[in-house]
């Protein structure tokens, strides 16, 4: 009966004994190569750090903002579409083409030196600003997806083809002003107006539900017939 009593005993000690009991009693042998290294992982820098502009010359700047804006020129020219010029949208774009559009209006100089060319400096940066709020505010009325800047973005970049119809106009009062010089100023302005519209419907008219798209391109085809008629209209008045 007792020698029961010390095998139960003895196996109950070895059913409790620790899995690994014993292993720090194990030793390796000086002449057993060990195989491997232990590293510690050390975290890589972030991408926010890498692209990091802090520390750029300031020449390298200007010179990526340049890239950037002449990038989204290129788009308007040749309209696709692209989320690029949507999603790295900036304002310099637009600010340019509006002074430089507007300089060129203002060329019609009076006798009176209080009215020379403010009225139709400011009328284009009104035209062109408010009104490029009012589409913007009514594209995101109608249910529009892009942002209030994005849309400010598209729109302002999209008058390039106007002021460049702005600067042939120019042009061709310097050789004619007739029925001739007309006829060509009204095929110029006419194909950059539909250039223009083309270019911002392309990018704003599949932000908006399909059943309002005609409510959203309506009107920036107004936007452009109104600067496009200033173009039209503009005479200098030294002719």
């Amino acid at each position: 009966r007792s020698n029961e009593i010390r095998i139960n005993m003895a196996a109950a000690e070895e059913h409790n004994r620790p899995l690994f009991d014993g292993l720090s009693n194990v030793s390796v042998a000086d002449n057993i190569p060990v195989e491997g290294e232990i590293t510690i992982p050390v975290p890589s820098q972030s991408q926010d750090d890498d692209s990091s502009t802090l520390d750029e010359p300031v020449k390298d700047t200007i010179m990526r903002d340049v890239k950037a804006v002449g990038k989204k020129f290129v788009h308007v020219l040749f309209p696709k579409k692209s989320s690029a010029l949507l999603r790295d949208w900036d304002l310099w774009g637009p600010l340019i083409l509006c002074v430089s559009l507007a300089l060129m209006l203002q060329g019609g100089f009076t006798n009176s030196k209080k009215d020379d060319g403010g009225p139709q400096f400011a009328e284009v940066f009104v035209i062109i600003w408010f009104g490029a709020v009012v589409i913007t505010l009514n594209s995101k009325l109608l249910g529009g997806t892009l942002s209030f800047f994005q849309s400010l973005c598209v729109l302002g970049y999209c008058i390039m083809p106007l002021t460049v119809a702005m600067v042939v106009c120019r042009l061709i009062f310097l050789g004619s002003s007739g029925k001739v010089g007309f006829a060509f100023r009204f095929v110029v302005v006419v194909t950059s107006f539909g250039w223009s519209t083309f270019a911002s419907t392309a990018f704003l008219a599949d932000s908006q539900p399909p059943n309002r798209k005609a409510l959203a391109v309506y009107p920036i085809f107004l936007f452009y017939f109104v600067i496009g008629w200033m173009v039209l209209t503009f005479v200098p008045s030294s002719k």
